[in-house]
Order: C-alpha cells, then sequence, then structure tokens
C-alpha cells in the first residue's frame, strides 16, 4: 500500500465498527491504517470459556470480545505491548482460574472499581493507549436464542454458543432482551459517525446481532454516516456453512429490510457468483467493491493492509448514488 494512503490517521474519517471477537479485530487493525477516529461497538453475548465463566459467576458484561477489541487498538510502543501482552496472557494454575485471561480479570476488575463499563473500558484504553474507542452494544449482557429447522421439525436453542454450533437452518434469530439499555456513548458515536461498519465475523451471532436490538438498530438505520458491509472469506462451520456470499447479504436483508448499504466488500476468489452477489447487494442499495482482502498465507483470514487498502478505496472512491449497482475492480 502506498505510504500516502496511510498518512494522517489522526485526522482520518470517524467510523464505527461492528462486531466480536477476530472478525471485529482485524477491521479494526485494518481501521488504525487510516484514522484513529474508531470507536467499536461490540457484541455482549458471548457465554462461553473464561467469559461465560465470569458470567456465571457475576452479573457483568462478558468482557472477552471487548478485551479482544481494546488490544487490537493499542499503541505500537513498548509500553502498550507490554500490556496488551498482559491483556492476552492466559493464566495456567491447577484451581478454577485456569485458562482465564488476565484482560478479562483485569476489566471486570474495573467495572467493580467504577460501577460503569463504559468508564472502565476508556480506563483500560487510557493503560493500553488505544486508538480509538470500545463500546458495548449493550449495557446489560444479552443471550442469543433461534429457531432452528430440522428435518420436518423446529426447536428454539438459547446462548451464542449453541446457536454458533447448531448446525441447522436458522428460522429466527433473537437477542434477549430485545429492548436492552444500549449505552448513550454507543448511541452518539453512531450518530456522529462518516462511516459504520458490519461484519466480517461469526454472522449470526457476532454481525446480526447489532441488527436484532431495538434501539442500536434504529440507530444504525437512522444514521447519516455511510455504511460498509465486509463479507467472510470462508464458510464456517456450524453457522454459515450452507450459505453463499450472496446469501450473508441476503441474511441482513432479511432481519433490516429497512438498512441500506452503500458498498459492499469482498475478495473475488471467494465468490461464487458475482451476478448473484451485485443482485443481493442491490437489494440494500449498495455496490460491490472486489478487492483481494485474504491473506496470503492463511486464505481463511482477512489481511490488514489489504483491507486497510479495500476500506481507504471505500472511503476516498466511493462512486455514484445509493440506489445503484456494479461491481469495481482494480
Amino acid at each position: 500500500m502506498e505510504a500516502a494512503k496511510l498518512l494522517n490517521v489522526e485526522m482520518g474519517p470517524k467510523v464505527v465498527a461492528f462486531g466480536g471477537g477476530h472478525g471485529l479485530s482485524v477491521t479494526l487493525r485494518a481501521l488504525r491504517h487510516i484514522t484513529h477516529q474508531i470507536s467499536a461497538v461490540v457484541t455482549v453475548a458471548d457465554d462461553g470459556g473464561s467469559s461465560g465463566r465470569i458470567r456465571q459467576e457475576t452479573p457483568v458484561l462478558p468482557p472477552g470480545d471487548l478485551r479482544m477489541a481494546l488490544v487490537s487498538l493499542c499503541d505500537n510502543s513498548e509500553w502498550s505491548l507490554t500490556w496488551r501482552d498482559l491483556m492476552q496472557l492466559r493464566l495456567d494454575t491447577d484451581g478454577p482460574l485456569d485458562d482465564h485471561a488476565l484482560g478479562n480479570l483485569l476489566i471486570v476488575g474495573l467495572w467493580q472499581m467504577f460501577e460503569d463499563p463504559v468508564v472502565g473500558l476508556d480506563w483500560m484504553g487510557r493503560l493500553l493507549d488505544s486508538h480509538g474507542r470500545v463500546l458495548p452494544m449493550s449495557s446489560v449482557p444479552l443471550r442469543i436464542e433461534a429457531t432452528v429447522r430440522e428435518g420436518d421439525h423446529t426447536k428454539r436453542i438459547s446462548g451464542q454458543t449453541t446457536v454458533a454450533v447448531a448446525g441447522a437452518d436458522l428460522v429466527d434469530l433473537t437477542v434477549e432482551p430485545a429492548d436492552a439499555q444500549v449505552p448513550p456513548q454507543t448511541l452518539e458515536a453512531v450518530a456522529d459517525a462518516e462511516w459504520v461498519i458490519l461484519g466480517p465475523g461469526s454472522w449470526f451471532t457476532s454481525v446480526i446481532p447489532h441488527l436484532l436490538l431495538d434501539r442500536l438498530h434504529q440507530a444504525i438505520v437512522m444514521t447519516p454516516a455511510h455504511r460498509a458491509l465486509i463479507l467472510n472469506l470462508t464458510p464456517q462451520s456450524g453457522e454459515t456453512a450452507h450459505l453463499s456470499s450472496a446469501d450473508l447479504v441476503r441474511e441482513i436483508s432479511k432481519v433490516s429490510p429497512d438498512l441500506k448499504i452503500d458498498v459492499v466488500i469482498a475478495d473475488p476468489t471467494t465468490v461464487e457468483d458475482i451476478d448473484d452477489l451485485m443482485e443481493a447487494s442491490a437489494s440494500l442499495g449498495a455496490r460491490v467493491l472486489l478487492r483481494q482482502v485474504r491473506s496470503g498465507t492463511d486464505g481463511a483470514v482477512h489481511d490488514p493492509l489489504r483491507l486497510a487498502s479495500a476500506l481507504r478505496d471505500a472511503f476516498d472512491g466511493f462512486l455514484g448514488e445509493v440506489g445503484t449497482t456494479e461491481a469495481w475492480l482494480d
């Protein structure tokens, strides 16, 4: 990528990125090359691993995905990288603390000190010297529920980890409570954004949940910002194994028919049918931006620099008005 395209990040566009886990992490690492005016809005429905164990013991937000977003935005100084490594450290004990991420415990400690999840995250961001801000999508922990079809029957399942490995067709997806309070700082960030970004990531448990929470969904639909959708590179076993790139777009349209997207970013080597993808994107008012964004060493993950280049093209070279659709390639 040309160095000139990565200059002036301090004065870059105001961007809000939605997601959770590894998908949001790579988006944040890409955005750091473009702007430091970043707000990461993170899912808070994780009920597995260290976060799940913490949720069983105390009624706090699951800290794991929030921790991953924080370390993705940290500075490159020795101080920040030391704190990053400490946050990511997994405890090795013979007792109940075994395999807890130390950063999860530190975040929960800050929440207990300040009794405000946003204040605690801001303090952790200061320790990491983060280039941006991490915000939860809800003030309370959420629960993902789904109705899945198995043959001629349907059943209701509950919990992020259960939904993620269901391996069946999802008929319906909800978050509970659907009317949960959204932190005012999160709503302000969305209203003030120049771009909002959805994806990549676990489609039904990290990306779509943001559109299922009533107040947050309304904020995303009403924001004057441009909107970008970044597609996954490979099907995810248990969630999207049966879905094409175009199907991922249709799932967004299904849960939020009033949402308009300006650009859909996809790697051309992962698109099964470009005409089908363009048709699905048109239903959201979006153009398709085809760029090589996959890693050269692991084709299943996005490369942050390549994704940064694609996002820069979308930000600086957005063409036409919403409602027109075409694919543009280098």
